[in-house]
């Protein structure tokens, strides 16, 4: 699907996401021991998802208040205490959760979310998100080392 190219910064962050699900998926079927797949759910909320949640809240959601912005800002909740649990117990199943309510999150937001502002919000607003995003979006590359999923 084509992005306003004033957002597609976080477009390419979802493709991440979507991945970090595969790999925790992988890990499970492999049945792959679960510290293992803890640390990475850690490492990929810290290094990716705190990162790239501030970004659409603080950059998208005042563009825009509505039912759509209600729903992204409660899952980026959701998720946070997700892993809040998961830090603390670790139990496996949380890690399916996890997966699952990423990869919902983020298909809602490129199959709905992100249309609807591109449709809603007029080209000014666009590019002024484009230039904020600028300012503080970093890309990152993924830099773990262990490839349970393999």
């Amino acid at each position: 699907m084509k992005r306003n190219e004033n957002i597609v910064l976080l477009s390419r962050d979802h493709h991440s996401g979507l991945l970090c699900s595969w790999k925790i998926r992988q890990g499970i079927k492999k049945e792959i021991e679960s510290e293992r797949i803890k640390k990475y759910i850690i490492y990929f909320f810290e290094h990716h998802l705190e990162d790239h949640f501030r970004e659409e809240e603080e950059i998208l959601c005042p563009s825009f208040e509505d039912e759509y912005t209600e729903r992204i800002r409660s899952e980026h909740q959701q998720i946070k205490i997700l892993i809040s649990q998961i830090k603390d117990s670790g139990a496996p199943y949380l890690f399916s959760d996890f997966a699952d309510l990423l990869e919902q999150h983020i298909r809602f937001e490129e199959r709905n979310w992100f249309p609807h502002l591109e449709k809603t919000l007029d080209s000014s607003d666009l590019n002024k998100i484009g230039k904020d995003l600028d300012h503080i979006h970093v890309e990152k590359k993924e830099m773990y080392n262990d490839e349970f999923w393999k």
